[in-house]
């Protein structure tokens, strides 16, 4: 009895994480799709395909729902870029080219909208200092030579190389494939970590 008892809320804790993934998936393709203001309780039920009541349940009011997808989303991006690896430049490029190809959408959406949102400009500031962290971590070789102002510059010039807009320009206004993207995202790299090496390679003849 009690190994029946125990299967069936096993199956039942199983089946309540589902559909709440199943909701959080149906809020981020629909904040993706429209803007924020036009996606209401009863479309992410809709998608999801449960009651409004059953949304309400397990995140409360849209602020709620919405702070949970976030919540969710910081963790898949952490974990994702967080395998970049360190000073192999086409390496951590196909990383964020590849994490770019997964949520690009939702964070230019959030992007389009940070102004009018409160909320939503939270979460893209916040974004934009992981990016920021991102690249100083992954591209730390090259950096490590510089110094002062020149520092600064370098990792400004390479944050904005690295930038979602950057992607966008290139793979849905220009039409690049994933992988054309991740070789236009290098070549762009290539002179500025060159030039970042070179500050700390000795002089000829030394």
């Amino acid at each position: 009895m009690n190994t029946a008892r125990a299967y069936v809320m096993t199956e039942r804790a199983r089946s309540t994480a589902a559909t709440g993934e199943r909701i959080l998936d149906a809020t981020v393709e629909l904040f993706v799709e429209r803007p924020y203001a036009h996606v209401t309780l009863r479309d992410v039920a809709d998608r999801a395909g449960v009651t409004v009541q059953t949304v309400i349940r397990r995140f409360g009011d849209k602020e709620g729902l919405t702070a949970a997808a976030a919540d969710r989303t910081r963790v898949q991006v952490f974990t994702h870029r967080g395998a970049a690896p360190i000073g192999d430049l086409e390496g951590a490029i196909d990383n964020l080219v590849t994490h770019y190809e997964d949520v690009g959408g939702l964070v230019l959406r959030l992007l389009s909208e940070e102004d009018s949102v409160p909320q939503l400009a939270a979460m893209t500031a916040e974004g934009r200092a992981v990016h920021r962290e991102w690249c100083a971590r992954v591209f730390a070789p090259y950096l490590a030579p510089l110094r002062g102002v020149d520092r600064t510059r370098r990792l400004a010039q390479i944050v904005a190389v690295c930038d979602v807009y950057t992607w966008k320009v290139l793979r849905h206004d220009a039409g690049l494939s994933q992988r054309q993207v991740a070789t236009a995202v290098v070549e762009l790299l290539e002179p500025l970590t060159t030039l970042s090496l070179n500050r700390a390679a000795p002089p000829k003849g030394q």
